[in-house]
Order: structure tokens, then C-alpha cells, then sequence
């Protein structure tokens, strides 16, 4: 792994106009070649104690020889996190769920990785057409994968309930997704808190400028303009030539 200097990112996080808290936590670290977003559940000193466990852990990883490496220790830190959120559970919150969505990108230069759990999203932009990389754990999105609903049935009835998250079970399932990465590609990182304000044409139009420390703040404050009702977090990395 010998791209990091290739890499140039920027991550915005915001409570929003509505919580008073903010449960998210944001990774960004091109030298590592490793960006996160963390969207923290249960409550105020439950969701916010989640996702910065998560954000913690991974910033203590330093860059290692491969990108396999790489996408190995994130799985053990993040298994880890889920037993240790599980643990916070049983002897401080009464059982009650403990736990954080996250989507993580990791890359070599050519080549990246996301491993998720939940509806925190992954974003490609290239060539100027936008494509979502990871796909929802929620009810809807399982329905729609086992082809039991539609598109725009599925879009319709989007809730805010997951069916997978970093201490959400006793053992934690992590989606992967493998794909080629190109000059000038920029991916977007995000808690559901942007997507739930933004359509996807308002999104990608916030990503034009390809500079992320241009895009991350531009993306939050139309959430804001919005009304952000949720914790809104966002991470965006572009990918030098």
C-alpha cells in the first residue's frame, strides 16, 4: 500500500436542527487509506458511547503492508467493538441495544473495499453518474432482495429501523463489497441523516466540485437547509491521478 499521498479527504459531522445530541462519528484517514462513518443507536450515552468506540478503534490502526491486511484488522476491531458493545449493554444499560451502524471504505489506490452494517451508505461518483455501493440492512431493503418488493415500494415504505449493527447481535455479520477504483473517483461516506433530507440528484449536484473540503460542508449545510431532523455526518475522499 504506497498511494496514501494520492488520497485527499474531508469529514463533517453535525447534530442537527432537532437532536441534542449527536450519535455519529466520523474516520477520515487517507494516510491509512481508511474513511468511516459511525451512526450510533439507543440513546443519549448509548448511541453516541457506540459509534465513538467504533471511530476510536479504527483510528488507532496504522497503515499496513496490503490492502488485505487492512480490510482483516478493521474485521477483527469491529467484531471486538460489537462484543465489547454488547458487554457496555448487559452491565450498564439493562440490556437495552447499544450499538452503531457503520460503513467503511478502505483502499490501495486501485482498488477499495467496503465492509457495512446498517443504513450508513457508501457513494462512487465517476464520470459524473453516482452509484450507491452498499446496500440497506432494514426491513425494506431485505424484502427487496429477496424480490418480494419493488424499487419504488421499497423507497415508499424506508423506515429507520436496521437489521444489522455493531452490537446490535451476538455476533456480528458485516457485508463486503470489492470494486476498482480510478483517478478522479470520489466517494461519499454518510449517516442515513443526509439521504433522508437529500435526494440523489441533490446529492451528486453537492459533489461537482470534487474538492472535498468544498463538498463535506456544502453536504451538511443543505441538510441543515433542510431541516436535518437526524445527526447528519458525511466523509468524502477523492482519489488524485
Amino acid at each position: 500500500m504506497n498511494d496514501a499521498p494520492l488520497w485527499h479527504s474531508a469529514a463533517e459531522t453535525h447534530a442537527g436542527r432537532r437532536r441534542r445530541t449527536n450519535e455519529d462519528s466520523v474516520v477520515s484517514l487517507p494516510e491509512v487509506g481508511l474513511w468511516a462513518v459511525a451512526d450510533g443507536m439507543g440513546g443519549h450515552d448509548a448511541g453516541d458511547f457506540a459509534s465513538r468506540a467504533i471511530a476510536e478503534a479504527l483510528a488507532g490502526l496504522r497503515r499496513p503492508g496490503s490492502l488485505t491486511e487492512l480490510v482483516d484488522q478493521v474485521d477483527d476491531v469491529l467484531g471486538t467493538i460489537n462484543a465489547r458493545l454488547r458487554d457496555h449493554s448487559e452491565r450498564c444499560c439493562e440490556g437495552r441495544t447499544v450499538g452503531s451502524t457503520v460503513v467503511t471504505l478502505m483502499s490501495n489506490g486501485d482498488v477499495g473495499v467496503a465492509l457495512w452494517a446498517g443504513d450508513s451508505r457508501l457513494y462512487r461518483v465517476r464520470g459524473g453518474e453516482m452509484t450507491q455501493v452498499t446496500r440497506d440492512h432494514n426491513p425494506m431493503a431485505d424484502l427487496l432482495d429477496d424480490g418480494l418488493i419493488g424499487e419504488h415500494t421499497a423507497r415508499r415504505r424506508d423506515s429507520n429501523i436496521v437489521t444489522r449493527a455493531v452490537g446490535g447481535q451476538g455476533q456480528l455479520f458485516l457485508d463486503v463489497a470489492v470494486f476498482d477504483v480510478r483517478p478522479a473517483d470520489v466517494f461519499l461516506l454518510c449517516s442515513d441523516g443526509l439521504y433522508r433530507e437529500l435526494s440523489d440528484q441533490e446529492i451528486r449536484a453537492a459533489l461537482s466540485a470534487d474538492d472535498p473540503d468544498v463538498c463535506a460542508p456544502s453536504l451538511i449545510e443543505a441538510s441543515l437547509a433542510r431541516g436535518a431532523r437526524d445527526n447528519v455526518s458525511v466523509v468524502v475522499a477523492r482519489r488524485g491521478a
